[in-house]
């Protein structure tokens, strides 16, 4: 076997032609291969959590009784390629998913209720090990959207209650289209929308004026809204009420304060850090882009960073007036029938 940089290479075990064997016959999918094969590591703990990790995904390809009704609920609060983080009476579980599960339907989302069953294994930080046996129904669900017109939407949190929508006029400006996106989203996933308009201290007499007239507008539609500023400490008493009416999505384009807005009511939740570490290597390879936090009273938050537009679930062209009641009787402002005529052309016919 050819040398790279000088140096013999090391000859395949039996047990790395037997992984590649069965890569290449299909009956282990590439990204399983990838998650085995990057801890190859020559130290010993290395090759202990190596174990410990392969251990835990053949245990989601064993057969087991499926009378899951006994099995503990737990709720999903972060998703990964292979791994699945689940919260049950407080303690965080790392989890697989059954593999005829994964075949048979959906792989579970952020804020699905999940029965899993314990392995009795812990991984490196201590953590329990179970398998996911069963996704329990949805009560509501949103999707994401790569692009405006995407046809094909990925489900990403389940059996959330509100969407909390931040914008601002200014830094950086406001996006109406988005916003009016955001609240079909919302509703179509049967999820209530709150709009909020952040950094209040930047706009003029004049601004203020136009947001409060465009603010009530939205109310007339049936969403809440608010007003706010982290440098005025405007808003952050109403914010943090209406948060505990939760889960709440966090939505809104990029710059708008989302994440400050949520550490000015809760300081020692940091949205913007969320390094993942262990030995599933699980930080470069999520797949739904949305993490459930718990604040202090309580209520959780879902933070979607990863999510440009949420898909419109369940929304045709044949019912969107239903979602635009006001372009109906003629009481849309122009941004609103803009908004309507876009997202009509988006929608299959």
């Amino acid at each position: 076997m050819a040398s790279v940089g000088g140096k013999r290479s090391k000859k395949k075990n039996p047990r790395d032609k037997d992984l590649t064997s069965r890569y290449l016959s299909g009956a282990i999918e590439e990204d399983r291969l990838d998650a085995v094969e990057r801890f190859s590591g020559r130290d010993a703990s290395a090759q202990q959590r190596k174990m410990e990790q392969t251990s835990l995904l053949r245990l989601a390809e064993e057969a087991v009784d499926t009378n899951f009704d006994q099995l503990p609920i737990g709720q999903v609060i972060q998703v990964y390629s292979l791994f699945v983080d689940v919260q049950f009476e407080g303690i965080d579980w790392l989890c697989v998913v059954r593999k005829t599960l994964s075949k048979l339907y959906e792989r579970p989302i952020v804020g699905d209720l999940v029965r899993f069953r314990d392995t009795g294994m812990k991984d490196e930080r201590g953590r329990p090990e179970a398998v996911i046996e069963q996704v329990l129904p949805r009560k509501t669900v949103l999707t994401r959207s790569d692009s405006f017109k995407s046809i094909v939407q990925q489900p990403i949190v389940a059996n959330a209650k509100q969407m909390l929508i931040v914008t601002s006029l200014k830094e950086p400006r406001i996006k109406w289209g988005i916003i009016d996106r955001m609240i079909v989203a919302a509703q179509g996933g049967g999820l209530k929308p709150i709009l909020c308009m952040n950094k209040m201290d930047l706009v003029n007499d004049k601004e203020m004026e136009f947001a409060r007239t465009a603010l009530q507008h939205y109310r007339t539609l049936g969403a809440h809204t608010l007003e706010t500023s982290v440098v005025q400490n405007l808003g952050l008493a109403e914010l943090r009420e209406l948060l505990r009416d939760g889960p709440t999505v966090l939505a809104g384009q990029s710059g708008v304060g989302k994440s400050s807005l949520i550490n000015a009511i809760e300081p020692n939740l940091d949205l913007r850090t969320g390094a993942i570490s262990g030995y599933t290597g699980k930080g470069r390879h999520t797949t739904s882009s949305a993490k459930r936090y718990r604040l202090s009273n309580g209520s959780d938050v879902i933070d979607t960073p990863g999510v440009k537009l949420f898909g419109l679930w369940g929304v045709s062209a044949d019912n969107l007036t239903t979602y635009f009641p006001d372009v109906v009787n003629g009481t849309a402002p122009p941004w609103r029938v803009e908004s309507y005529e876009k997202i009509f052309e988006s929608l299959p016919r």
